[in-house]
């Protein structure tokens, strides 16, 4: 462009100064326009690169790998993800999510923008689904940064040619706003219309109702995340059970983004494809091993590609599952999950099994009788196995591998009737002794996959410790390296906003200082 500029303005010095004058700087705009780059584009467009960004590089992107070593779902075993994994500079240092901080941001300002086109005076006012979709993801993105780097820039931070150094905003006035954001959406789906999206919806093609019950999920989840903060534990607890009762009936209602194939990758396979950075935990493992879990024998896989039967402590397999915190930096040695291969697994921005142990939780809380408890964590765990079978079948089928013979299966699917036997002799006889240690090993246990589940349990080992006692060790780590309570700032930001810089310092206080909801001050 800038040669046609030289051109004309060549053009223009030889020509008569009538001649120049005419040539408006208008007309000299139009010329210098990029048609390929518009400056307004339709809000349903800008949804559709939320929602991917959302799921693609927030939800199932560094984050939730990241946090899939700091859970043992996983264990890092070359370069990043073993210093992750040890505790060596990663955890604390500002370049390590600063991917997924710009991320956020761009999602979040992004969700901004469609909000005030389709808000009031807006150039697509009256747009109510855009609008109340464009409020969830808002909310969504916006608790995702909060629960993850505690206070952060959010009120002056999305519009940088107005300041360049935005404060930082406490997490309680941001937790604030994202349930108002999902209380407005509640109220706005409802007077939309689904042709205002369609299929540029990438989660539910513009059904509102599941929008709604998305949002009302999302409640659910925030809602008990307050529960160390908030003023009456019970209500709270009743506050998270009636959201649970509005959301998601079955799998079919969960936000899952599919849209993955031989080209778009299921980030989890993607890191692991390109990285080969994680190996299978032997913590989760031991687990599995204690309650005679069916998923064991389908949840992990040798260095060769094939599929593990026997896991049995002595076994040759066993002794190559990765002790957390101890393991060699080595690669294609240790086993690894069969989630690693899971190419085209959608990722879950929210899942019925989620909602259900929410529900479960809340009830043995408020001392629910127990049996009403129990069968709402059968549908859960029964949940929970059907999602991990859908993410292990896609790995046995992922087109990558099959020009170098694919995974090799050596075991069948998991019938319901195993799930039945699994519930009856080994899950309700461990929640009948330790109801919430239970709840929370099997959620803990569901959220290991290729679904981008790891952040979430990070958040809830993070306020399980918080609400402290018997809450504790609810799942117990065995990496004796520091847990960290956060992550640290992005880089954008510790180099360009004294507001951060002060507030990062050197990066240790991500092993020291909790975030508020879970007793902490920022």
């Amino acid at each position: 462009m800038k040669i046609n500029i030289i051109k004309y303005i060549l053009l223009g010095a030889l020509a008569l100064p009538l001649v120049m004058s005419s040539c408006s700087e208008d007309r000299m705009d139009e010329i210098n326009k990029n048609i390929n780059d518009p400056v307004d584009v339709s809000a349903k467009f800008i949804i559709t690169d939320i929602i991917t960004r959302t799921a693609f590089n927030n939800v199932g992107g560094d984050i939730n790998t990241y946090m899939s070593t700091y859970v043992e779902h996983e264990v890092g075993t070359h370069n990043q993800l073993w210093d992750a994994e040890h505790r060596v500079n990663q955890p604390h240092l500002s370049s390590t999510f600063n991917n997924s901080w710009v991320s956020i941001y761009n999602a979040l300002r992004d969700a901004k923008i469609v909000i005030n086109k389709c808000s009031e005076g807006g150039s697509e006012e009256g747009n109510y689904t855009s609008l109340g979709i464009a409020q969830i993801l808002a909310a969504y993105n916006l608790a995702l940064l909060t629960d993850l780097y505690g206070d952060v820039p959010y009120s002056e931070a999305l519009n940088p040619f107005e300041n360049k150094t935005p404060k930082l905003d406490k997490q309680q006035d941001l937790y604030s706003e994202v349930l108002k954001y999902l209380d407005e959406a509640i109220v706005n789906l409802p007077k939309g219309d689904v042709s205002a999206v369609g299929g540029q919806d990438l989660l539910y093609s513009g059904a509102r109702d599941k929008w709604a019950k998305f949002a009302y999920g999302l409640k659910a989840r925030y809602t008990m995340r307050l529960l160390k903060v908030a003023s009456n534990a019970n209500a709270t607890l009743e506050d998270v059970i009636a959201f649970a009762n509005q959301s998601f009936t079955s799998a079919s209602d969960e936000a899952a983004f599919k849209i993955y194939n031989a080209q778009n990758l299921n980030p989890l396979f993607d890191f692991q494809w390109s990285r080969d950075g994680l190996a299978a935990s032997k913590s989760l493992a031991d687990k599995l091993i204690e309650r005679n879990d069916p998923r064991l024998r389908r949840n992990f896989v040798d260095a060769d590609w094939v599929q593990i039967d026997n896991l049995e402590p002595g076994s040759e397999a066993y002794d190559l599952l990765a002790v957390n915190g101890e393991n060699e930096q080595i690669q294609y040695t240790y086993n690894t999950s069969t989630f690693v291969f899971s190419q085209t697994a959608p990722t879950l921005l929210l899942s019925y099994h989620e909602i259900l142990f929410l529900k479960a939780e809340a009830m043995q809380r408020l001392n629910k009788p127990a049996n009403e408890i129990e069968g709402v964590l059968r549908a859960a765990v029964t949940a929970a196995i059907i999602n991990s079978e859908k993410s292990v079948a896609t790995a046995f089928t992922a087109p990558t591998l099959a020009p170098y013979g694919g995974l090799e299966e050596t075991t069948d699917p998991i019938e319901e009737s195993e799930i039945e036997d699994y519930l009856d002799n080994e899950v309700i006889p461990l929640f009948t002794a330790n109801p919430l240690k239970e709840i929370a090993i099997q959620k803990y246990l569901a959220f290991f996959g290729a679904s981008g589940e790891s952040t979430e349990m990070y958040n809830d080992i993070r306020r399980w410790k918080a609400l402290g006692g018997v809450n504790e060790n609810l799942v117990e780590l065995k990496n004796t390296n520091r847990f960290p309570l956060r992550l640290p700032y992005g880089n954008t930001e510790t180099t360009t906003n004294p507001n951060v810089q002060a507030a990062y310092g050197n990066g240790q206080y991500v092993y020291s200082e909790n975030v508020w909801w879970a007793g902490g001050t920022r």
